[in-house]
């Protein structure tokens, strides 16, 4: 694979926070966000407003949670986590639609936007 279609193929699997929330607004039941953070929720804090917390460790066992009429959108930590794309290695594998949030939870409370209590 050259640069090109590297980068393609990322535009492709991601979304930013910010591309998320602009889209979600247009269409608010295009996408089904997922956090699949696996820690508890004192660790966590918060999670981005109408995410739906499945841990990726569980993932497998709760798919029948998951539509498949809808883009799944997955959120994880931040830039160094690889959770969100192991997560959608494995929907993609299971015929879902599939992107990553870019930079997790970090970056979407990083750019203020909103987010529900945990704890």
């Amino acid at each position: 694979m050259n640069r090109l279609e590297y980068f393609e193929a990322r535009c492709e699997a991601t979304l930013s926070p910010m591309e998320y929330a602009a889209a979600s607004d247009r269409d608010p039941d295009a996408f089904f966000l997922v956090d699949v953070r696996n820690a508890p929720a004192e660790k966590m804090r918060v999670k981005a407003a109408g995410a739906h917390l499945i841990p990726l460790n569980t993932l497998t066992e709760r798919l029948s949670e998951v539509p498949k009429d809808r883009t799944i959108v997955l959120c994880c930590w931040d830039v160094w986590c690889n959770m969100a794309s192991r997560a959608a290695v494995i929907l993609l594998r299971n015929g879902y639609d599939a992107k990553e949030l870019i930079g997790g939870i970090a970056a979407w409370e990083g750019l203020g936007l909103p987010v529900e209590s945990l704890v």
